[in-house]
């Protein structure tokens, strides 16, 4: 490693702050199917509750999830009007959780951090809730976003960073614009920018993981010290890749030395689930 960049390596991570993780397929492993069957229940969703032709739903679904960020997102830019809650409900509260398993050896890793940590997820509180819990990391963190948190109901979202479109640029050298959708989400900008201030972040002492490529490249250009998590190919965007979050520590050493003593206090017991925005 060329000095500068291992200066500049050391200086980031003796200057962190805080962690944020995103939940799903970061957390845990994909294998654990959860994700498939997320995919399943959205399709069903389209289908029985949207009346969308079978045919024609994958292919939508693909176009959506890879342009919005959720399938929901871009479902709503769309057209289609339905409640959030009964979305989630169809969507995540069929997901056989018993799948995961408790993880002693993260909850230890991720105590053993004398650094403030906080989730950053586009899925609902209650799915991020069962998924800690299943894996034992309740008290892992000191705040949870999530979409509750960056979509509140009665309330118009801040949209003074709105970034709320998709633009494909795919290798074919697309261009085509697609409509807004007015939930925020991840790998949206305005998105980040709440996360930031609703968490009193600063994103150039803060280190994110997160699984999707998309979400990485968004986070490095927020000023994000950005880890890809479920591969060890190093992307556009991506400051480090780790094949599972239990490599933190040989990827990230720097991250367990450079501070002895704790910045921050970690809530003891059960997270709380942010559910409303705060000035």
């Amino acid at each position: 490693m060329p000095y500068d960049d291992q200066y500049q390596h050391e200086t980031l991570m003796s200057n962190c702050e805080c962690l944020l993780f995103d939940v799903d397929d970061t957390l845990y492993s994909r294998s654990s199917g959860l994700s498939e069957a997320c995919t399943r229940n959205i399709e069903e969703y389209m289908s029985t509750e949207l009346g969308l032709e079978k045919n024609e739903i994958p292919q939508l679904n693909r176009i959506l999830y890879k342009e919005y960020g959720t399938s929901m997102a871009g479902l709503k830019a769309i057209g289609y009007d339905f409640d959030d809650d009964e979305y989630h409900s169809f969507v995540h509260g069929r997901l056989q959780y018993e799948n995961l398993k408790p993880d002693p050896f993260l909850r230890n890793l991720l105590h053993s951090l004398p650094i403030r940590k906080v989730i950053f997820s586009n899925a609902d509180k209650t799915h991020v809730s069962k998924v800690l819990s299943k894996l034992g990391l309740e008290d892992c963190f000191e705040q949870v976003i999530c979409f509750e948190t960056l979509n509140p109901k009665n309330t118009t979202p801040d949209r003074e960073f709105n970034t709320n479109y998709a633009s494909s640029n795919n290798e074919h050298g697309g261009g085509s614009i697609f409509p807004k959708t007015p939930i925020v989400c991840k790998p949206f900008e305005d998105a980040f920018q709440q996360a930031f201030k609703l968490a009193n972040i600063n994103p150039s002492r803060t280190v994110f993981f997160d699984d999707s490529t998309r979400n990485i490249e968004t986070g490095k250009r927020m000023g994000l010290r950005t880890v890809l998590v479920g591969t060890s190919n190093q992307t556009t965007g991506a400051d480090h890749a780790l094949e599972s979050i239990h490599n933190i520590k040989e990827a990230l050493p720097d991250l367990f030395t450079a501070s002895k003593e704790p910045k921050f206090n970690i809530h003891a017991g059960k997270v709380g689930i942010e559910t409303s925005v705060t000035a």
